[in-house]
């Protein structure tokens, strides 16, 4: 069995912080980190794809022809 040292001190405080929010040894917070990592990583839908499907629920909402927006309207939407 190999040990695992941390040597870059950011990595090294980020570990022990980690390791005392959950109350768990700095192994067991890096094995957790790393774990949810890769979950996070196999599980990840690429962002075209994460728009694409955004788009289509936003174009399932619109009213066809839409309508005219008032100045006032658009004053309040640019903040002014």
């Amino acid at each position: 069995m190999r040990t695992l040292q941390i040597r870059d001190e950011r990595a090294r405080v980020l570990a022990e912080q980690l390791a005392a929010r959950r109350k768990v040894t700095m192994t067991e917070a890096v094995i957790q980190a790393l774990e949810g990592e890769l979950t996070r990583e196999k599980d990840k839908e690429p962002l075209a794809s994460r728009l694409k499907q955004i788009a289509t629920a936003l174009a399932a909402e619109a009213q066809p022809g839409g309508r005219e927006m008032t100045k006032d309207e658009v004053d309040e939407m640019w903040g002014h």
